[in-house]
């Protein structure tokens, strides 16, 4: 979400010329999607497909829903990026408030363990720090394949 947020494919931002989006464009990986309804569950559930395609199409969706209400924010306010900000004010402001308060802790949480970081890499001498490193350090360190803040 850098540049030319809501902008058709002619880029005049008439909402209306959006362009065509594949369907596997649109939805997040189902793999993805499984992986994280298996979490929750008792290990010897099985998932059918039919439940994780349904899934996929709800959780996409709900995410294109708190995006595009974030995107119109951007717009009034004459910005072209979208932040974690955004998206907290985006579900508070749809009515998600239960989901907005610890997305917003996660999201200082995350802030400040990465400016920590970021201060000890330049501290070291080890150089600019890259965002694509390993995950997080502070940040559930008891599962490596969610990023979840300890609160």
């Amino acid at each position: 979400m850098e540049d030319n947020i809501g902008l058709g494919a002619g880029g005049s931002g008439d909402e209306q010329a959006a362009p065509h989006i594949k369907e596997q464009d649109r939805l997040l990986p189902i793999a993805n999607v499984g992986r994280i309804m298996k979490q929750i569950l008792p290990p010897n559930a099985k998932i059918s497909k039919e439940a994780k395609e349904r899934m996929q199409e709800c959780v996409s969706e709900f995410i294109s829903f708190v995006t595009s209400e974030a995107t119109d924010k951007c717009k009034r306010e004459r910005r072209k990026t979208v932040n974690g900000d955004d998206i907290c004010w985006a579900l508070a402001n749809l009515g998600f408030d239960e989901y907005a308060g610890p997305l917003k802790r996660y999201l200082n949480k995350y802030r400040e363990v990465e400016g920590d970081r970021c201060n000890n890499s330049n501290q070291v001498g080890e150089g600019v720090h890259h965002r694509d490193d390993d995950h997080v350090q502070g940040l559930d360190k008891g599962n490596a394949s969610t990023s979840r803040p300890n609160f």
